[in-house]
């Protein structure tokens, strides 16, 4: 990393800690540099020593715990950090954070950062909904922090309710777009439709395919590090939402045309990344078709072409991209899409090449514009994303 980012991260005293862990691990292999405070708490959950083991850097829990030579380690590393993360946030340590005190080793820490800090709380429901929270975090949010909101679930105390510290792999999507994020997008609408769809034959049955939805969720969290206002819609798929997105979830064709033309008038950049069937049965039997002898015939019919619907109904300022998987002639099949669909670029794929097409996190294509071709080689489904999106939004310019 030629650039290297600091990021510290505050653990206060909550069974969630352990989730950290994770986040601390992921951005030391990334080649980030990583710090831990923890409150003499939350030591009691992790100990310091586990991330010491994953970050290769002391873990402080005290203004006075001789681990540090530095002896104002509190204002250096808050002053040397590119992003906070505090997770868990207690409910005493959001009160602490929105009133200005600093009496412990993490909020003093917190407190000299001058960088953009997110807060992810972590209580029993009845401690994050009482109006003395809620006026804190309201005053954080007032102060420039930003709040990853809990979740709901089971709790450590056993009731069910918000509360729950946001995954890991949220966590981290919110870190990233502080330390990589760019303003490539910056007061941009994208809308991006993933996954894949289902079309039902009876209550038990249905047609679908083999897409993941990992290319549209890498475009969702690329467009949103680049500044973007991000729409996604999405199908099928196991995937967490990336964070910051505003999502919703559709099962068929139909659902899947009826969300994007409903948002498509106010994106910018539009980008159908989603595998929409292209057929679906012709009539849905009430009832779960029952086994009989011999052959069984299924009739089909054509559904909606969501692409070449927003490709006819652009305006002159809005860019459309459009996907073609192809397992044979793809830089022919992939042309004529990108005319016949009205699209500005077609990003061409194929999945008969190793590294590629569904359920894998590598992508080869070849994006093509009415002016260019450009081969990504063979790269993650991030950097893809990334290389995507760039070329949009030069197309925004023109």
């Amino acid at each position: 990393m030629p650039d290297r980012k600091n990021l510290l991260i505050g653990v206060s005293g909550g069974i969630a800690a352990y989730k950290v862990c994770n986040v601390a691990s992921y951005f030391t292999k990334m080649g980030v540099n990583v710090n831990v405070v923890m409150t003499e708490h939350g030591a009691e959950f992790v100990g310091p020593i586990t991330f010491e083991a994953l970050t290769k850097n002391p873990c402080l829990t005290s203004l006075f715990d001789g681990k540090s030579d530095d002896p104002v380690a509190h204002v250096n590393l808050g002053r040397s950090a590119d992003c906070v993360l505090v997770a868990p946030a207690t409910a005493n340590v959001i009160a602490k954070l929105a009133n200005g005190i600093a009496d412990d080793m993490l909020t003093s820490t917190v407190l000299a950062a001058s960088c953009k800090k997110l807060v992810a709380p972590a209580m029993f429901t009845g401690m994050l909904e009482n109006p003395a929270t809620q006026r804190n975090i309201a005053r954080l949010r007032e102060d420039g922090f930003e709040i990853i909101e809990a979740e709901e679930g089971r709790l450590a105390c056993g009731a069910v309710g918000s509360g729950r510290l946001a995954e890991p792999e949220e966590l981290i999507s919110a870190v990233e777009q502080v330390l990589f994020g760019s303003s490539v997008l910056k007061n941009k609408r994208v809308l991006i439709a993933a996954g894949a769809t289902r079309e039902d034959i009876d209550p038990v049955r249905y047609i679908t395919n083999h897409s993941s939805g990992k290319m549209g969720y890498a475009l969702a969290k690329a467009a949103r590090s680049m500044g973007a206002e991000v729409e996604l819609v999405s199908g099928k798929t196991e995937i967490m939402p990336p964070y910051g997105v505003s999502t919703v979830f559709v099962s068929s064709a139909e659902e899947m045309y009826s969300a994007v033309l409903n948002r498509a008038q106010n994106a910018d950049i539009i980008v159908m990344a989603a595998a929409v069937a292209d057929y679906t049965p012709a009539e849905k039997a009430p009832q779960k078709i029952k086994k009989s002898e011999g052959e069984a015939t299924l009739v089909l019919k054509r559904t909606k072409d969501i692409l070449a619907k927003i490709g006819r109904d652009k305006t002159g300022a809005q860019v459309v991209v459009g996907f073609s998987m192809e397992t044979e002639n793809l830089l022919e099949n992939s042309r004529k899409k990108l005319a016949e669909k009205n699209a500005d670029m077609i990003v061409a794929n194929s999945i008969a090449n190793a590294g590629t097409g569904f359920g894998v996190d590598t992508n080869a294509a070849v994006l093509i514009t009415k002016d260019s071709e450009t081969e990504s080689g063979l790269v993650s489904k991030d950097e893809l994303a990334r290389m995507i999106l760039e070329k949009a939004a030069e197309l925004c310019k023109k």
